[in-house]
């Protein structure tokens, strides 16, 4: 398995806090893509597993078929132009969707650090997590796509999205608690994508490319790194 990370290429926000996302399909951009694609072939990947809903099968089968035939142009969502292209040029006949609905109550969060006298811990998390997305934005504006990429696969990034998470674990009381459960769906939404991913393997040989949003990288990387029966992989290890 080798868990990719990746910003949402076409999205301007998240759940929390704004993070900005230049151009993918800038020339600049696209020529970086080119590069990174190279490395990620090095994996020679049997299968790649995206940030799509597993139910929605068909549609992404159908989106990559038409990409296939040359009917329809990419979006700029890293499914596709990570993804899609990729996979085409591995000769894949198809990209599969593992992602599984999940909650993220971070309203009833707010409503209880308001409630209990909490306000200000959740406003100085909610403070750094939007100075972490302008320092990623920075970051990418001023290197490229591969650079940034292996930044944000880092170990330490990961484990700091991680801990960040768990530091929302810490708002709650007995018979409210809103922030483990927070925390709760959001690990149960990552260990349901990683049963579907695992649902993908046919052989002792399969090796599974995973690309999504960098906030599942620390969950996921952790639940494959912890089953005995698979090798993680990194990009880093992509690199001479």
């Amino acid at each position: 398995m080798l868990v990719l990370g990746v910003y949402h290429m076409a999205s301007s926000g998240n759940h929390v806090v704004e993070s900005h996302a230049d151009d993918i399909l800038s020339p600049r951009r696209q020529a970086e893509l080119a590069e990174l694609l190279v490395v990620l072939e090095r994996f020679r990947p049997t299968r790649i597993a995206v940030e799509v809903a597993f139910h929605d099968d068909d549609v992404l089968s159908g989106r990559y078929a038409a990409y296939l035939n040359g009917d329809r142009e990419l979006t700029r969502n890293e499914t596709e132009q990570i993804g899609f292209r990729l996979a085409k040029q591995l000769g894949h006949t198809s990209v599969y969707p593992v992602d599984a609905d999940g909650e993220y109550p971070y309203p009833r969060l707010q409503d209880y650090a308001q409630a209990r006298g909490h306000g200000r811990q959740l406003e100085s998390w909610t403070e750094a997590a939007r100075k972490g997305a302008e320092a990623w934005s920075a970051y990418l504006a001023s290197h490229t796509l591969l650079e940034a990429l292996l930044f944000m696969n880092d170990d330490h990034y990961a484990a700091a999205l991680l801990a960040a998470d768990y530091g929302l674990a810490h708002l709650g009381d007995p018979w409210n608690w809103a922030g483990p459960d927070l925390v709760s769906d959001w690990f149960r939404r990552n260990i349901r994508i990683y049963s579907n991913i695992l649902d993908l393997v046919e052989s002792p040989e399969e090796r599974i490319l995973v690309i999504f949003g960098a906030g599942h990288l620390g969950w996921l990387r952790h639940n494959f790194a912890t089953d005995p029966k698979v090798r993680l992989r990194q990009l880093a290890d992509l690199i001479p």
